[in-house]
C-alpha cells in the first residue's frame, strides 16, 4: 500500500489544492465578519444620532413667537345691492332758436355759468320792431276812430255796425301788437334755467335756423344715477332707499342719494331692473355720462361672525386662519399656547373687516398678526403690541 500512496502524493497540485481551500473558507468568514460589524455600527451610530437629535431638540424647544391675537365676535353686517351705471343731468337741454335770424349779439362766454332768463343771443328784430310801430299806430288810430264813431252812435247819427267794424279793427291791431312783441321776445334767447354752458356754436353775423344749435345748458346741482339690479333684488328695493354712488374717477369718495324712481318691468332680455336715485352734487364733481358704481343700503344682517381682514389667510388651496389653543401647562402653571391652522369659508369683506361664514365660532383667539412667524402647531406666545389696523372707511359725503 505505500508505494500506492506514494503515487498519489507525486500527482502535480493535489496538495496545493487540498492546503487553498480551508484558507479561502476563513478568508471569506473574516471578510463577512467585518462587513457586519461595519454595518452594524453604522446603523448603531445612526440610532445614536437621531435619539441625540431628538433628545437636543426635546430638550431645547424654540421660544414661542409673539403674535397680535383677535377675539372673533359676531356683529350686524352692512348688506348692499350693487349695481352699475351712469350719470345724467336732471336739467340739461340744447338752446336753440326759435325763429331764423341773424345774430346780432353774444351775451356769453363759453363754460359761463348763468341764472334763469339771463339774455344768451340776440338775433336781428329791427323789422319786427318795426312792424311793431305800425301796428301801435293803427291801434291808436283805431282807438280815435271807434271813440268818434261811438259818440255818433248815441246820437243816432252814425250806424251801430259802423261802431262794430271800427272794432273789430282796433282788436286787429291789438292782436297783431301780442303777436310782434312775442316775435320779438323770440329774437332775444334767453337761459331757461340756472346752469353752466357748454362751447359756443355760433358766431357773431352768422345766420340761424329755427333749432340750429347755440350751446348746451346743464344744470350740475342736481344728477340722476341710472342703474340696473338682478330682478330678484326688487323685493328689497324701495323708493327712498338711500344708494351709495362711487366713481373712478374719485377713488376712496362715496356720494349719498336716494331712489327716486323704479322702473315697472323687468328687462326681459337681460332679466334686470332699472332704478333711477337723485343726488346733490354741490361741487360739481360728478358730470353727466360718467360710469359709477352704485350700492344700495339693504338691512343690516345680524349676528354675522367677524374678524380682521388681517387674520385670514388666502391661498390657491383655500382660505384659513391660526387659532390659539392651550396645549397643557408649563412648570409655573400658565397656559401653554399653541398656533392650530383651522380652515375657514369667508364672506363679505366690509370696512377691513371679514365674514366668516364657516370655520370659527364666537369667542375663539386667531392670529391677527405674524403669521409669517408661525406653523401649524408650534407655540406662540400672545403680545400686548396692537395689531395693524384695518384700513380707513370710504369718506362720505
Amino acid at each position: 500500500m505505500a508505494p500506492a500512496e506514494g503515487l498519489l502524493d507525486d500527482r502535480p497540485g493535489v496538495g496545493r489544492a487540498a492546503t487553498r481551500k480551508p484558507r479561502t473558507f476563513l478568508w471569506l468568514i473574516t471578510v463577512g465578519l467585518l462587513l457586519v460589524l461595519v454595518l452594524g455600527g453604522l446603523y448603531g451610530f445612526n440610532r445614536f444620532r437621531e435619539q441625540a437629535i431628538a433628545t437636543y431638540f426635546a430638550n431645547n424647544k424654540p421660544p414661542p413667537a409673539h403674535v397680535s391675537a383677535a377675539e372673533v365676535k359676531t356683529e350686524a353686517i352692512p348688506r348692499f345691492a350693487t349695481g352699475i351705471g351712469s350719470v345724467t343731468a336732471v336739467h340739461q337741454v340744447s338752446i336753440n332758436p326759435e325763429v331764423g335770424g341773424r345774430v346780432t349779439k353774444i351775451f356769453f362766454e363759453p363754460g359761463a355759468s348763468v341764472k334763469a332768463g339771463d339774455p344768451l343771443v340776440q338775433l336781428n328784430d329791427e323789422p319786427e320792431r318795426g312792424d311793431l310801430a305800425s301796428y301801435e299806430a293803427q291801434a291808436r288810430w283805431a282807438q280815435t276812430t271807434l271813440e268818434r264813431s261811438s259818440q255818433l252812435a248815441q246820437h243816432q247819427y252814425e250806424a251801430r255796425e259802423t261802431v262794430d267794424q271800427k272794432q273789430s279793427q282796433l282788436d286787429q291791431a291789438r292782436a297783431m301788437i301780442i303777436k310782434t312783441e312775442a316775435l320779438i321776445a323770440q329774437k332775444l334767447i334767453r337761459a331757461p334755467f340756472s346752469g353752466q354752458l357748454g362751447t359756443r356754436q355760433v358766431e357773431l353775423g352768422q345766420y340761424l335756423t329755427p333749432g340750429a344749435r347755440i350751446v348746451t345748458l346743464t344744470d350740475l346741482s342736481t344728477l340722476y344715477v341710472n342703474f340696473t339690479l338682478p330682478s330678484q333684488m326688487r323685493p328689497q328695493i324701495s323708493v327712498g332707499q338711500r344708494v351709495n354712488v362711487t366713481a373712478d374717477a374719485y377713488p376712496g369718495r362715496t356720494f349719498s342719494a336716494e331712489i327716486t324712481t323704479i322702473e315697472p318691468q323687468i328687462s326681459a332680455d337681460t332679466r334686470t331692473m332699472t332704478v333711477q336715485a337723485t343726488m346733490r352734487n354741490p361741487e360739481n364733481a360728478l358730470l353727466p355720462g360718467m360710469f359709477v358704481n352704485a350700492a344700495v343700503v339693504l338691512p343690516p344682517q345680524p349676528d354675522m361672525v367677524v374678524l380682521p381682514e388681517t387674520a385670514v389667510e388666502y391661498t390657491l388651496y383655500g382660505d384659513s386662519v391660526y387659532v390659539v389653543r392651550e396645549d397643557g401647562k408649563n412648570a409655573d402653571g400658565q397656559p401653554i399656547l399653541k398656533a392650530v391652522r383651522t380652515p375657514v369659508k369667508t364672506g363679505a369683506r366690509i370696512g377691513g373687516k371679514v365674514v366668516i361664514l364657516q370655520g370659527l365660532e364666537p369667542g375663539e383667539r386667531v392670529i391677527s398678526a405674524g403669521q409669517v412667524k408661525v406653523q401649524n402647531g408650534a407655540p406662540v406666545a400672545i403680545s400686548d403690541e396692537p395689531a395693524p389696523q384695518p384700513p380707513a372707511a370710504l369718506t362720505r359725503n
